[in-house]
């Protein structure tokens, strides 16, 4: 099962956006630790639901943070953040659906947590510098 660890290569140096990246990882591990534990179906749901909810949760918190401090890349960044959360919702239905499979399992550890991990290092990064700057 893939695992994501929390390390300083994760961090952007804004206090909100750091604590909640650690709880979305943490999500996205519990994920597929209930992956791997095949826990039943109403206990898998609720790990999706969250993971689910938690993204929106942080995403609107960062989109708010890029629109108090006028971030100069807010539309891409919400575009991505747009096409991440459709990736989420479509993999929770596809894992309703279709059960656990080791095909999702893999898609999934790309769409969902390198994908989240390689945004936090380069765009979020960037978005922490930006508040910093204009503070």
């Amino acid at each position: 099962m893939p695992t994501f660890q929390w390390d300083d290569s994760l961090l952007t140096g804004n206090a909100l956006i750091d604590s909640e990246h650690k709880e979305l990882v943490r999500a996205i591990n519990d994920f597929f630790d209930a992956c791997d534990k095949k826990i039943n179906r109403d206990d898998f749901q609720k790990v999706l639901s969250f993971l689910n909810s938690y993204t929106i949760k942080h995403f609107s918190d960062e989109e708010q943070l890029q629109m108090k401090y006028d971030y100069p890349y807010y539309k891409d960044h919400k575009k991505f953040h747009d096409s991440y959360k459709e990736v989420v919702r479509n993999l929770m239905h596809e894992f309703i659906m279709r059960g656990i499979t080791d095909e999702l399992i893999t898609r999934a550890g790309h769409d969902v947590g390198e994908v989240i991990v390689a945004h936090i290092r380069t765009e979020d990064r960037r978005l922490a510098a930006h508040i910093k700057a204009v503070e």
